[in-house]
């Protein structure tokens, strides 16, 4: 068993304070790899990801999407889309980006950076803030966000397990 792949998920938490220190394009591509072999229906593969480094453009994220303060401390944003034309079947288009999601997480803290999800989807008005500030088109559509900086601390492993939340062969 690879426990290190195993532990990185169990230790990875939402980062929302980060130094000053920026992102490299050998990191950003890393992260996007890692978002592009994400698992989706069909292997179709429909997600768009737009790139924020501008402190403008990050700071007006930050006022789009309410809970995206650490935005404008961050030196990185990634709006993960999806596109309408390119989904196998209507409705998997937020689970193959939300995968794609996660995938971007678990790799910054791989590479020893912090990230946070930040919902977009199903909220309109966070969707058309964000169509409006990239001027995306309609057959795409914003499912996520994601600050991403170096931590000003580590995240501790909390225990989430919890059996009670377990249903074997039936609910009760």
């Amino acid at each position: 068993m690879n426990t290190e792949a195993y532990e990185s998920i169990l230790t990875r938490r939402s980062c929302r304070r980060y130094t000053q220190e920026g992102i490299s394009e050998a990191h950003l591509r890393m992260l996007l790899d890692a978002a592009m072999s994400a698992p989706s229906a069909r292997n179709t593969q429909p997600w768009h990801f737009i790139v924020a480094t501008e402190r403008g453009v990050l700071n007006t994220m930050a006022e789009i999407i309410p809970y995206g303060k650490m935005l404008k401390d961050a030196p990185l944003g990634l709006v993960v889309c999806g596109d309408r034309t390119q989904q196998a079947r209507d409705g998997y288009l937020v689970q193959d980006c939300s995968a794609a999601t996660q995938n971007i997480l678990l790799a910054a803290h791989a590479l020893g950076l912090g990230a946070v999800w930040l919902g977009v989807y199903p909220r309109e008005d966070r969707i058309e803030g964000l169509r409006e500030l990239f001027r995306i088109p309609e057959d795409i559509l914003p499912i996520a966000a994601i600050s991403v900086g170096v931590p000003m601390k580590a995240g501790e492993r909390a225990e989430r397990y919890r059996e009670d939340r377990v249903h074997r062969n039936q609910w009760d």
